[in-house]
């Protein structure tokens, strides 16, 4: 059997086409029920990359077929020791040394680009949860990585929202919240918000359990915020956000924000919720998630499911989404590797 590893670029349409197979050939395989690459997002992904990372691509071929992927993410801006990699393997041609000559590029290249260590994901069952294979987690500890962080996904069938819960859950929440207004907005951010949503941003690997990821707060700054939206917009993404402003100082306190693809519109991703630190302990986070839940619900009829992850350790947000009807699913293993 032969293996071969071969770099290949956005322009090479061939390539890329083979990429999202394997993509999502091994998501239907490894996560069930989860959503699968988005066509449109996957390849305008490709053309116009996130700022501030640089991208390199390998496809495994076994005798001329290609059956592996790997993607090697550098950021440029901080975190700069660090190669995050998504390494995919098709599950029938696992275990013959694919994934093992991927691992290997990925190695070389790190190295060779002055990288101090590699990082992934891979996904295992929880007790008495759904089955998962586990491949991913095996590997990364074959290859001599150490898991650093447990985090757990989420979800929520919108099908069956408790809104009544929802409705005491605000009603609390708001007898501590004296203050404080609602600012709501869709894609881009208001220019009178911009940079106070930069800081936030900026605080969430300060403020949320990192376990021993070797990753630093990123440096984020109005013109990073714009960038990531505009790159959203043209990958088919849309926006959610809702947030609370300090009627005094006229600062933005708390802000959250959910994501959909075009592609997946069953489909959406709670993404960050935080609250800067002075304004703490008035249930701003349980008020934004529950008001922004409820818009996107108002907005998106063919909306399904929502999925959120979470540190396991961050029991303070895991008890406002499991308040709100998230059930745990699976967990996700951060493995890191000094190269």
């Amino acid at each position: 059997m032969d293996i071969a590893v071969t770099a290949f670029t956005p322009a090479d349409r061939a390539a890329v086409e083979r990429a999202f197979e394997i993509q999502t050939a091994v998501v239907t395989a490894d996560v069930p029920g989860f959503p699968t690459p988005d066509e449109r997002d996957f390849f305008v992904g490709m053309k116009h990359p996130r700022t501030g990372y640089a991208f390199e691509r390998c496809l495994a071929y076994v005798d001329g077929d290609p059956v592996g992927y790997l993607e090697m993410t550098m950021p440029q801006l901080d975190n700069t020791d660090n190669v995050t990699v998504e390494l995919q393997v098709l599950p029938d041609h696992r275990r013959r040394g694919v994934g093992r000559a991927l691992y290997a590029r990925a190695v070389e290249r790190a190295r060779a680009l002055g990288r101090k260590r590699l990082m992934g994901m891979a996904v295992a069952a929880l007790p008495d949860g759904a089955p998962r294979n586990g491949a991913g987690n095996g590997f990364a500890a074959a290859m001599g990585a150490e898991s650093v962080l447990a985090e757990v996904r989420r979800r929520l069938d919108v099908t069956s929202v408790d809104q009544p819960r929802l409705d005491a859950m605000l009603t609390e929440a708001w007898k501590h919240a004296d203050g404080y207004e609602p600012v709501r907005w869709v894609g881009a951010t208001p220019e009178d918000l911009i940079d106070d949503v930069a800081y936030l941003d900026g605080r969430l690997v300060q403020d949320a359990p990192m376990g021993d990821l070797d990753w630093e707060p990123e440096k984020v700054d109005a013109d990073r915020i714009r960038k990531v939206e505009q790159n959203h917009e043209l990958r088919g993404r849309r926006m959610y956000h809702s947030g609370l402003r300090h009627r005094e100082s006229g600062r933005l306190a708390a802000w959250t924000e959910i994501t959909l693809a075009d592609g997946n519109e069953w489909h959406a991703f709670q993404q960050i919720t935080i609250v800067e630190p002075a304004h703490r302990g008035h249930r701003l986070g349980t008020i934004v998630k529950i008001d922004n839940l409820r818009r996107v619900l108002a907005k998106e009829p063919d909306l399904r499911v929502i999925d959120t992850w979470n540190a396991a350790a961050n029991d303070h947000m895991i008890s406002i989404n499991e308040a709100m009807g998230f059930r745990a699913v699976d967990t996700w293993h951060n493995w890191q590797q000094s190269v």
